[in-house]
């Protein structure tokens, strides 16, 4: 699997964030922090995921995704769009309940015009935790499912 990159692009308030490779943990602080610039961005207008570059996604980016979708429906009312052209991984999304927080396509999307790598961002060991944990913590708000599946991972990140 080619290593994970998040490439992003925006055009008068209007985002694309678009996952390559195998993206992990590694990321999230790079994922979270362009979050919340485009969140602050007073032209904020929507967003989409494409997906169809993926080669994997773990539950960390997943509970990114999920809090996307989670704050663009709390803060402008609306559900972001989702592309995935692979169906494992779209197997994976819809068993994690993100049908309920996005719109899912899947297909590929438009070539977004000007994307571009966001810059890595480096956390510490305790921010990157806090972060997974978050993450974690989404994810198993959206479903009785997903609660089951990372209560353990939760509590033994919680108590390391």
């Amino acid at each position: 699997m080619r290593e994970g990159r998040i490439l992003a692009a925006s055009h008068q308030g209007s985002y694309v964030i678009r996952l390559v490779g195998d993206v992990r943990l590694t990321l999230c602080t790079t994922i979270d922090d362009y979050l919340q610039r485009m969140f602050d961005d007073p032209e904020f207008a929507s967003v989409w995921v494409d997906l169809c570059e993926a080669e994997g996604i773990d539950s960390t980016t997943l509970g990114l995704l999920a809090k996307l979708a989670l704050t663009v429906k709390q803060k402008f009312g609306f559900e972001p769009a989702i592309y995935s052209c692979d169906p494992g991984i779209n197997r994976l999304l819809k068993s994690m309940g993100f049908h309920r927080l996005f719109v899912l396509h899947e297909e590929a999307c438009n070539d977004a015009q000007h994307i571009a790598d966001i810059p890595t961002v480096v956390g510490s060991e305790q921010v990157v935790k806090e972060k997974v944990i978050e993450a974690h913590r989404v994810l198993m708000n959206i479903s009785d499912e997903n609660r089951a599946r990372f209560k353990d991972l939760l509590a033994a990140l919680e108590h390391s």
